[in-house]
């Protein structure tokens, strides 16, 4: 525990930089980072936080840390496709033979740099004046369990359907056979000492190298898609991309923004991140791909479990998932928690007709059949859910396509062609490396 107490230290300040870093993270003028700058003398002014975060990024691709040798964090977080699934396969396998599947999408992880830690009551500024309870907000995965970074970054290396390795002690031993160990032992090592006779100590060191290097602007928060550009006044929309964001943000048609906020064009306003980080019950159809629900009795109930099990005996939080970003969504293959779905325009259809037409999600005669009847009342019911009084969708084809279009321009990449149609491409940081 001494050997963890100076580290804990530094986690500290970190969270404090990281912190201020976050404030800068939607603006144009990068944050000046370092120890040097923030906090001088913490634990020997060492390691910087570019060290860390150069050390993270060697991490995040080094397969040799996993039981088969074969998986690292860029197996499931391909930095080509915005740090989400690397091809169309519903679940990444893995495991020591790498015949393992979970249950759950694997989501991006871009823009995850200024979460919320969970709560079950939080009160927002906008547009309640913090008088309205928002319910359960914040946390990292789709159940919001954990809070940072670093905790985040342990739990595929100890799943058994992941890296699945058994103990701190042995994902110790692997770091210390990369090719990397040494510079890893002497930059976060105490003086006279080497940070791999202290296991714990040392994987939490890669967990918080992990951490540093998802802050990483130009890795995980570029804010460089066609709507940047827009906000920025260096794009244009078409036609069909600004019906899209107008239906998007009305109330009454789309109402996407209520949980994806999104900013009107304004000078000096904050990027948008295009989530709350709320949880949510949408009743998404069950995926009959997923192996785990072979087993009729299972459900994956997100806020009360499985995988999350402090929430267990709060029935009114069973079928509550976290609200992803919308950022670089075109780019995915499977949507929801579960893959259920897989097309972004099959996922626009179904908030627009899961009321009016549910034979077609779930079935002829049935309904939400992916979430017990018991926990049928916590469901959204909210526009564009709810049909209009003449019972028909909110949403024409249309509207649909439209909004379709203005989802297209949240992928980053973005640069202006010299002539003929826009397109996204990978950013010029992230692809020089």
């Amino acid at each position: 525990m001494k050997r963890l107490a100076p580290l804990l230290c530094l986690l500290a300040a970190l969270a404090g930089l990281l912190g201020q870093a976050i404030v800068h993270a939607c603006g144009d003028t990068p944050e000046p980072t370092g120890t040097a700058t923030h906090f001088p003398l913490v634990y020997g002014d060492r390691p910087t936080v570019q060290q860390l975060t150069d050390l993270g990024r060697r991490i995040f691709s080094d397969a040799s840390l996993s039981a088969s040798g074969k998986q690292s964090c860029a197996s499931c977080h391909d930095p080509k496709s915005a740090f989400g699934p690397p091809n169309r396969l519903l679940v990444q396998p893995g495991g020591p033979s790498m015949d393992r599947l979970g249950f759950r999408n694997t989501p991006s992880l871009r823009y995850l740099h200024a979460p919320i830690a969970f709560t079950e009551h939080f009160y927002e500024v906008e547009p309640t004046g913090g008088k309205e309870d928002q319910g359960p907000t914040g946390g990292r995965t789709w159940d919001g369990r954990v809070n940072t970074g670093h905790d985040q970054a342990l739990m595929p290396l100890m799943d058994a359907n992941e890296m699945a390795n058994t103990s701190k002690a042995e994902i110790a031993a692997r770091l210390a056979r990369t090719p990397y160990a040494k510079a890893f032992a002497e930059a976060v090592s105490p003086p006279g000492e080497n940070v791999f006779d202290d296991p714990d100590s040392a994987v939490l060191w890669l967990t918080v190298a992990l951490e540093n290097f998802e802050q990483s602007r130009a890795e995980f928060h570029p804010f460089s898609s066609k709507f940047d550009a827009y906000l920025r006044d260096q794009a244009t929309l078409t036609a069909a991309e600004q019906r899209g964001m107008a239906i998007f943000n009305d109330m009454k048609k789309g109402n996407c923004a209520s949980c994806h906020p999104a900013t009107h064009k304004q000078a000096g306003v904050r990027f948008p991140m295009f989530t709350d980080l709320g949880h949510v019950a949408l009743a998404v159809p069950r995926n009959p791909a997923l192996a785990v629900n072979q087993d009729p009795t299972f459900f994956d109930l997100g806020l009360c479990g499985p995988l999350r099990t402090d929430l267990q005996d709060r029935p009114e939080y069973c079928g509550l998932f976290r609200t992803p970003t919308l950022r670089n969504v075109a780019l995915r293959h499977h949507f929801f928690h579960n893959g259920a779905l897989q097309s972004l325009r099959e996922v626009v259809e179904f908030y627009a007709t899961r009321d009016t037409d549910p034979d077609r999600w779930y079935g002829k005669g049935r309904k939400y059949n992916d979430l017990p009847p018991k926990y049928w009342a916590n469901v959204n019911s909210d526009i564009p859910f709810k049909p209009l009084p003449n019972g028909k969708p909110r949403l024409s084809p249309r509207d649909i396509d439209d909004i379709v279009a203005f989802l297209g321009t949240l992928t980053d990449g973005y640069e202006a062609p010299a002539s003929g149609p826009s397109r996204p491409r990978a950013p010029r940081a992230a692809a020089a490396r």
